[in-house]
């Protein structure tokens, strides 16, 4: 393949939002994507988090960054992030629909309504209504990329994370219907994450966790953060450029 024809993962004067924005795996692909040439949108619950990353886009890459607080978990949140990166910047190319929770209940039979309710708003009805208004705007413009941080709960659910699971599952649908619903100008995607050493991870039993990954996981260990980049960069650039609707696992080889 002639340098020419070699598939580009640039991000060059686009603008790409990232909800949960501002620490995990949100951080390192908005790291990514305003490295790769995009200005961005930084979103979480916590605008100081989202300022402060920010400040650090703006002075390490010469991007823009604009830096907005919201619940996810909230409709009208959503819209109003929707509007404040589209007043800002003029368009939206890459939507990132990262922001998650899966809190700790002490037993199926005890996990109350508000939990559940609260697992289910933030992991699935925030990236609805965020895929439904910015994919509506990028099929009736220039097109764009969307891409969904699933989990390999959703296809391996446990006891203590049966309402994670099946939000993330129900991610996975929204990737594969949304993908018809707005191509061919707007490609739907999907990474289902494994376990990464995030800052959540340091509440983890770490000694059960590695022992996991060294039975079962073919990579023998966690994910670091930086390591969902090129899976990252695939899915927002022209790299991806026929691939719509895919899940695809990036969890160290779980079988």
């Amino acid at each position: 393949m002639s340098d020419a024809a070699a598939p580009s993962f640039r991000l060059d004067d686009r603008v790409a939002l990232v909800t949960g924005g501002s620490r995990g795996l949100g951080r390192e692909m908005v790291r990514a994507f305003a490295a790769a040439g995009a200005d961005v949108v930084i979103a979480s619950r916590k605008l100081p988090n989202c300022e402060s990353l920010a400040r650090e886009i703006e002075a390490e890459t010469g991007r823009r960054a604009l830096p907005v607080a919201c619940h996810v978990g909230d409709w009208a949140q959503c819209d109003e992030l929707v509007e404040a990166a589209y007043a800002h910047f003029g368009r939206v190319d890459v939507l990132v629909n990262n922001a998650g929770m899966s809190p700790l209940y002490p037993s199926l039979e005890e996990l109350d309504e508000a939990l559940y309710d609260k697992v289910f708003a933030v992991n699935l009805k925030g990236a609805f209504r965020l895929t439904a208004r910015v994919g509506a705007r990028m099929a009736a413009g220039e097109g764009g990329s969307i891409l969904n941080v699933s989990s390999l709960a959703a296809a391996h659910p446990s006891p203590m994370m049966l309402p994670y699971a099946a939000a993330k599952a129900g991610l996975n649908a929204l990737t594969r219907g949304f993908a018809h619903a707005f191509g061919p100008r707007v490609r739907v995607n999907c990474i289902q994450a494994g376990s990464f050493l995030t800052d959540i991870s340091k509440s983890w039993p770490m000694d059960l966790v590695k022992a996991e990954h060294e039975a079962r996981f073919a990579m023998k260990r966690p994910g670091n953060p930086e390591e969902v980049v090129g899976a990252a960069l695939y899915f927002a650039s022209e790299a991806s450029s026929w691939t719509t609707g895919a899940i695809l696992p990036v969890d160290g080889g779980m079988p």
